[in-house]
């Protein structure tokens, strides 16, 4: 098994035991805690926003956030783990980087093969102006404008309302720590 293929089924069981480890031991102060929850909010806002342009496997999303960069569910989950990293300690966030250069850098790589087989004809070009990860400034207007809008339903379908519950409930426990320990 080649490591991209190692990372590809360990990515998400990795992420939620690193996710439990934290909450477990951490021990966040109440003005770290608020700057990190700050930035890790931003991560829940990207993602749900991206998760009602995306019709997954069946159309190449490139407006709301796909717009501005090729991964944004990525950028949104980069938000979270460096906002809350940034809430338990500076060698948390700098691991947090750590693990997204080592973890998600392949998966996004592995994705464009992906991407270039689904959409040969459209990715490409999208490919070409808007970058894969670090967004770019304005929106890329490609030629296809008619799914502009975000859909609740999409958001709804894809579940991406259970890191929101999941961030609500996260905060309370962290708040709990840093006011009561």
């Amino acid at each position: 098994m080649t490591y991209s293929e190692a990372v590809k089924y360990a990515r998400v069981p990795l992420g939620f035991a690193l996710g439990i480890a934290y909450l477990i031991w951490t021990d966040p102060t109440p003005t770290r805690l608020f700057i990190g929850g700050a930035i890790a909010l931003v991560g829940v806002g990207i993602r749900a926003w991206a998760a009602g342009h995306i019709h997954k496997n069946h159309r190449l999303a490139t407006s709301g956030p796909y717009a501005y960069t090729r991964n944004p569910l990525y950028l949104g989950s980069f938000f979270i783990a460096m906002g809350f990293a940034f809430a338990a300690h500076w060698s948390l966030f700098v691991a947090a980087l750590a693990f997204f250069a080592l973890v998600y850098y392949p998966t996004m790589q592995r994705e464009i093969t992906n991407m270039q087989q689904r959409f040969p004809e459209s990715y490409p070009r999208y490919a070409e102006h808007v970058p894969l990860f670090l967004p770019r400034l304005t929106p890329w207007r490609g030629d296809d404008q008619s799914m502009n809008r975000f859909s609740q339903a999409l958001y709804m379908a894809h579940g991406e309302w259970k890191a929101s519950v999941t961030y609500v409930f996260a905060m309370a426990w962290l708040a709990f720590r840093a006011y009561h320990t």
